[in-house]
């Protein structure tokens, strides 16, 4: 079992339709390739965590390298792991970009601001950790 983890900056607005057709297509693709993950996703930027078997995790990169909505691509960790984080998502996509004022307040003085919205981190454990903090947010 691998984890890859990567951002980068969409070279248009990202808004929900954006996103609903990536998941679209992700979620039949992951689906028949055994990867979860997540998708978070700010006006300008992607943070996306992979996780499955090596070959597809990286064949899956690549096809997202070749993807010409994505810029300055940055990956972040790509490794094996025990387990997965997010086996209960096939692809769950969360938008930055529809936090609340305050919510959105919070995570920039956490994690900086870039573009007006929440700076996505380039340390492993930081965009785990932002994830898995926006993810506990939704919830409540």
């Amino acid at each position: 079992m691998y984890r890859l983890i990567y951002k980068s900056r969409c070279v248009e607005s990202i808004d929900w339709e954006m996103i609903r057709e990536i998941l679209r297509v992700s979620e039949k693709n992951n689906e028949a390739n055994a990867i979860t993950g997540a998708l978070l996703a700010s006006r300008t930027h992607f943070l996306q965590v992979l996780e499955g078997e090596f070959e597809v995790i990286n064949q899956t990169f690549f096809n997202i390298a070749k993807d010409s909505r994505h810029s300055e691509l940055q990956l972040i960790s790509f490794g094996p792991v025990e387990s997965r984080l997010f086996a209960h998502w096939g692809m769950k996509g969360i938008g930055a970009f529809d936090f609340n004022t305050d919510l959105a307040q919070e995570l920039m003085k956490k994690y900086g601001e870039e573009g007006g919205s929440v700076r996505f981190p380039s340390e492993e454990w930081k965009a785990l950790a932002l994830i898995h903090e926006v993810e506990m947010m939704e919830e409540s």
